[in-house]
């Protein structure tokens, strides 16, 4: 689209022009020593996906891509008004919670309804264009994870994460992207999800990966801003500050990677595989779910919107 940053371009610009929000080369480098135990282990291979939780599926067929095509056009707005915690779907004889909440929700075939209109356009669309099937989609990208990311983007509507700041389009893509990670890891980036360029990808943009970064120290918020969320203040989609958390935690995430990429080389590590954006994205969000308790204390944004 003529104008329009890529995601990464859009990370790097909002970073450069930001006011409230900064990243931290100091906690940057903290961050990816802290990772760089993990990228000699399996937590930071595309495997690890499957592995994660019992409730992704664990075949690596059509019916799995569908899953998570599914999961990932419904994969937005999981906080509460009243408590961060507050959205639990019980399944299976366990209770779930936010994304994993929706992964329940999608096995007992449970929608509410901004979901459910959402889920219906985009089903449509898949009849019309692709089959029926998102595999269809997927073989259409000719195995590059940009061509698929550009196809979802312009296919579907719903995903199209686009705003302005000082005077550029710019775009986060952060559904899209995690669709496209998300089909490679379920693949197990073989056959079909074999994406040649799975390192241009970026990590998702939403609201729980900005916490545990400046939880982590590589991201820093303006005492502004900082009120602003401890009073739980909303901010618009597309609203400067919000874009500002969104563009420079991805900018923070792309230089976390190189740093650790850089402390692999030199320390003469080996890694376990490619590290690339979406490993880290996956890590730091479990690692934001493990260490819940202890970032009580900072706020997240709260957003309502259908982009994440």
């Amino acid at each position: 689209m003529d104008g329009l940053l890529t995601p990464r371009e859009s990370a790097r610009f909002v970073a450069e022009n930001s006011r409230d929000v900064r990243v931290d080369g100091g906690g940057v480098r903290r961050v990816a020593e802290l990772l760089l135990a993990a990228a000699s282990g399996a937590a930071l291979r595309a495997a690890a996906w499957k592995a994660r939780h019992e409730l992704h599926p664990r075949a690596a067929d059509e019916a799995a891509v569908n899953w998570v095509f599914v999961t990932d056009t419904l994969n937005f707005s999981f906080w509460s008004e009243q408590d961060e915690h507050g959205c639990a779907v019980g399944y299976g004889g366990g209770t779930y919670t936010g994304y994993w909440a929706l992964c329940a929700a999608l096995n007992r075939a449970l929608d509410e309804e901004e979901r459910h209109r959402i889920l219906n356009e985009t089903g449509k669309i898949l009849l019309e264009k692709f089959g029926g099937s998102f595999l269809n989609c997927v073989r259409k990208s000719e195995k590059s994870a940009q061509k698929l990311m550009h196809l979802v983007v312009e296919s579907f509507p719903s995903y199209r994460d686009v705003t302005q700041f000082e005077g550029k389009r710019i775009s986060f893509y952060k559904r899209a992207q995690i669709l496209v990670a998300d089909t490679w890891s379920v693949l197990e980036g073989k056959g079909d999800g074999c994406f040649k360029d799975i390192s241009s990808i970026t990590m998702f943009a939403d609201y729980r990966l900005p916490q545990v970064l400046v939880y982590l120290g590589a991201l820093k918020y303006s005492d502004e801003l900082l009120k602003k969320l401890l009073k739980g203040e909303m901010l618009s989609y597309g609203d400067k500050q919000e874009v500002e958390i969104r563009g420079c935690s991805l900018w923070c995430v792309e230089l976390i990677r190189d740093c650790l990429l850089e402390l692999i080389e030199k320390k003469g590590k080996k890694s376990d595989g490619e590290i690339n954006s979406i490993l880290l994205d996956y890590y730091l969000w479990d690692y934001a779910r493990d260490h819940r308790e202890e970032m009580k204390g900072i706020p997240f944004h709260r957003t309502r919107c259908i982009y994440y």
